[in-house]
């Protein structure tokens, strides 16, 4: 799904700027050097568009204590300003929303995947309730950026997410230049690790899986919808399957199909979500796999090889014991 026409970023009118495909449309994947623009966000310089992002807020009196009740995340003691990650899941523990934002006193603002928006404020509408609260979508309102470092002393604290109102988009980047690409920004999100809902998870996955315990799963809070199946796997065993990242065959000029099947001597063990181009690194890419799948095993995704860099031990959860009382 990708955003009206009306809701085209103006940056992409800037020197140099090429449009992002499928869902990133709307945004620009580079300004002319996606290389270039991952050493200026790793100088913690620049700024990278995601107004493509779905915005949405949450008002009313009860809005902290019923999104602590419905998500896997914290929000009884969430200071003012400070971003946090948090997922819906099914009763059976599997992801279904992913969004992350803060709350600024007066409601609770936050951006999820881009197409995502509208799905979730109807899943939250259909939990209202008796509940004070108002849930709208604010995408055309407020657009997303991401900086690698904060100057503003207003901004809020533990993220480089930031709203812009999307009509002050082009002054926003005069004053943060320079802009950096979709591109850039996948790339560095990729050799972190950090996974994308939608594209390197299906709805099979559950947070386990994908390292989303304790930045988006508080594992001390009460009671969720699929939380017996995170903390029954967190607790005591392993999850079925584990991303990992994958440093690809270079000899080829071109990255995997997201989606496509990574197989281990022939048979299928997974399969890969985003891929990008890593200024250092090289072709890189995310996976989720079996999780008895060799962490040392030689791999092979859309006709390219690959070798694998752990991002979730497959022996994750077997740290843990209960506590017997």
């Amino acid at each position: 799904m990708t955003h009206p026409d009306s809701w085209r970023s103006p940056l992409l009118d800037l020197p140099g700027a090429v449009s992002a495909n499928g869902v990133d449309a709307g945004v620009a994947a580079h300004y002319g050097s996606f290389n270039t623009e991952q050493r200026t966000l790793e100088a913690h310089e620049g700024f990278v568009d995601l107004s493509h992002r779905d915005v949405l807020r949450i008002e009313g009196p009860d809005r902290l204590t019923w999104l602590h009740d419905l998500t896997t995340q914290d929000f009884t003691d969430l200071a003012p300003r400070t971003w946090t990650w948090a997922l819906v899941l099914s009763p059976q523990g599997h992801v279904e929303h992913a969004f992350c934002g803060y709350d600024d006193g007066e409601a609770f603002v936050a951006h999820t995947e881009p197409g995502a928006g509208a799905p979730l404020v109807q899943f939250l509408e259909r939990m209202k309730f008796m509940t004070r609260v108002e849930v709208t979508d604010v995408t055309a309102e407020l657009a997303v950026c991401w900086r690698p470092t904060s100057t503003e002393g207003d901004r809020p604290a533990g993220s480089s997410y930031e709203l812009v109102p999307r009509d002050r988009l082009t002054a926003y980047a005069e004053a943060a230049a320079p802009a950096c690409g979709l591109w850039a920004f996948e790339a560095l999100r990729i050799a972190r690790g950090e996974p994308r809902l939608g594209v390197d998870t299906d709805h099979r996955t559950i947070p386990n899986e994908v390292g989303w315990i304790g930045s988006a799963v508080h594992l001390e809070k009460g009671c969720y919808r699929g939380q017996e199946t995170v903390a029954r796997v967190h607790t005591l065993g392993r999850p079925p399957r584990r991303l990992t990242m994958l440093h690809l065959d270079g000899s080829e000029n071109r990255l995997p199909t997201a989606g496509a099947e990574v197989t281990h001597d022939g048979k299928a063990v997974g399969f890969v979500g985003s891929s990008a181009r890593h200024h250092e690194l090289g072709p890189i890419a995310l996976a989720l796999l079996k999780r008895n799948v060799p962490v040392d095993a030689q791999l092979e995704v859309d006709g390219l090889p690959a070798t694998q860099e752990v991002v979730v031990d497959p022996e994750v959860g077997l740290h843990v014991r209960p506590r017997l009382s």
